[in-house]
């Protein structure tokens, strides 16, 4: 199974919202049940202070999960976000933001993912997610 890079770019292409794909999300590595997605830094994404938003990182962390779980069956398939849970730790500021989702269990209906943001002071934020497989 698993994917590789340009198949993930195509999905993210096929099937996410115009707004995601403005945040400039490039799929750069995918494993079997792993994806390290880049996201590029932008003003338009910085909040008040100059700091990378949370929003645009939980997007981020959202969308790194889709990427791992389809590496997981080697293609998209329908799933849904059921928990998405934060903790940040630092801000990113003025630089690129690597985004590493892996899955920790994918079962029949219910599948787990933790991200780990980071850039080049560290980790920014750490992120679990649980999404319900509908395929």
């Amino acid at each position: 199974m698993g994917l590789t890079p340009a198949e993930g770019n195509a999905i993210l292409a096929a099937h996410f919202a115009p707004w995601v794909l403005a945040l400039g999300l490039v799929v750069e590595e995918v494993g079997e049940g792993s994806a390290t997605l880049r996201l590029p830094w932008s003003t338009d994404l910085a909040r008040e202070g100059g700091a990378l938003s949370g929003q645009a990182m939980m997007a981020a962390a959202d969308t790194a999960s889709v990427i791992a779980l389809s590496a997981t069956r080697g293609g998209f398939f329908p799933m849904t976000t059921v928990q998405l849970s934060s903790t940040f730790q630092r801000p990113v500021l003025g630089e690129d933001t690597l985004v590493r989702a892996e899955v920790t269990k994918a079962g029949r209906s219910l599948a787990f993912v933790n991200i780990t943001l980071s850039a080049s002071k560290g980790v920014a934020a750490e992120v679990s997610t649980v999404y319900a497989l509908l395929a």
